[in-house]
């Protein structure tokens, strides 16, 4: 996708980005500095509507917070998902503190610490628990509060899925139970005061092949139907996690949702209900909820050239937004999108490339962009920056201030 198709979703007015109805001058000068990130709560809105337009009526909708874990955000997607899943104790009761039903909320992520456990335990809530050192240290928790606690196994799977961007299931992983050792460990803890709902698989992220989330699923499916076999009570929660992709650059191409939604409507309505006929099937979704809903905002300071090229150098950077720089280049890197905000409708003639205030030259957030005349005090858009944003960047790097957050 072009940089101006996202800026279409949000929408301009007089010549500007906006979001959340507001144009983006008006906005930076409520927000009173630059750079900062802004989610549109229309935009939030809008994607859950869209998943709840397709997706089988039976499956529930849990919001991945590791996404974007704003209290601001969290809040205005508690009322309108079913579930949340969080990652640690701080996300944890960043979740409660919405007022959601604590049965509604699940913790998953390797190498959970004893107090955390201890604290979801005694708040009730899902523990997906990834090894048998958290198995024990759950029951241990559950006897010294006098309570049953409610598990769920994540399951690392005995199938990989390709095409993902980051593979989380499949040989060796630090997440999860290896699917071979999963009837063993119930047979060992069958009698330990668990209460064990049942199951989550999830294989890979950032996927944008609907026919390759339709696979895995399926044989999550089949997976787990076997593994229920094994358990003393029927499956009533199944994760079936998400992965669905969204397009970081113009090469990419959206993610066929109804593809998606159409497969799994045969799967639900289908293997799961014949074999599964208790099981609440659950989609898990972080960046695909929140992604293309936020930008990030970040100010000319200086233009230069040197040697022939065109350097716009801004208030942010890579200490603020990783992902878009490269990874600290361990990545193949590659433009997200990106706009001149207050101009977006000028015509694109200036190739330049936008490099952020670190000291450093990984420090790059766009290489060789062509873009309207833009100099010092102009505003640059990157989009796609509503997940694993601010919080998935060294943000302490080099003592710049921290960006604000707005949801609008």
């Amino acid at each position: 996708m072009k940089p101006l198709e996202h800026a279409a979703a949000f929408g301009t007015i007089d010549g500007e980005l906006s979001v959340g109805g507001l144009p983006l001058s008006r906005l930076a000068a409520r927000v009173g500095s630059t750079p900062f990130f802004a989610y549109d709560r229309g935009l939030l809105d809008a994607r859950v509507e869209r998943l709840r337009s397709v997706l089988p009526a039976r499956v529930e909708l849990s919001y991945a917070m590791k996404a974007n874990p704003m209290p601001a955000v969290v809040q205005q997607l508690a009322s309108r998902v079913d579930r949340i899943d969080v990652a640690s104790g701080l996300e944890l009761r960043t979740a409660l503190d919405t007022g959601i039903r604590p049965e509604s909320v699940s913790f998953a992520g390797p190498g959970k610490a004893p107090a955390e456990l201890r604290q979801a335990v005694a708040a009730g809530i899902i523990v997906e628990v990834e090894s048998p050192t958290e198995i024990e240290r759950v029951i241990a928790a559950g006897d010294e509060l006098g309570l049953t606690p409610v598990v769920a196994l994540r399951v690392n799977p005995d199938f990989a899925v390709k095409g993902s961007g980051m593979r989380m299931g499949g040989g060796p992983q630090q997440f999860g139970i290896d699917a071979e050792q999963v009837p063993g460990l119930l047979a060992e803890y069958a009698s330990a005061g668990l209460d064990v709902r049942g199951f989550h698989v999830f294989a890979g992220s950032q996927n944008l092949d609907a026919a390759i989330i339709a696979e895995a699923q399926r044989r999550t499916v089949d997976l787990v139907s076997g593994l229920a076999e094994h358990l003393a009570a029927p499956v009533r929660y199944l994760n079936l996690g998400g992965g669905f992709g969204i397009p970081y650059t113009e090469r990419d191409r959206p993610l066929d949702l109804e593809a998606v939604a159409s497969a799994l409507h045969e799967l639900v309505d289908g293997p799961l209900s014949e074999r599964l006929p208790e099981a609440t099937p659950v989609i898990e979704l972080g960046r695909y909820l929140v992604g293309e809903c936020g930008v990030y905002v970040t100010r000319v300071l200086d233009r230069k050239v040197s040697r022939g090229r065109t350097y716009l150098v801004v208030d942010g950077g890579m200490h603020h937004q990783l992902a878009a720089s490269g990874n600290f280049g361990q990545a193949i890197r590659r433009n997200y999108p990106l706009v001149v905000g207050n101009r977006v409708e000028a015509s694109e003639d200036d190739a330049v490339t936008v490099v952020g205030c670190l000291c450093t030259p990984l420090d790059l957030l766009g290489d060789d962009v062509v873009l309207p005349d833009a100099d010092i005090d102009d505003l640059i858009v990157i989009f796609q920056q509503g997940a694993y944003g601010l919080t998935a960047s060294p943000t302490a790097f080099l003592g710049h201030p921290a960006p604000a957050e707005v949801l609008v």
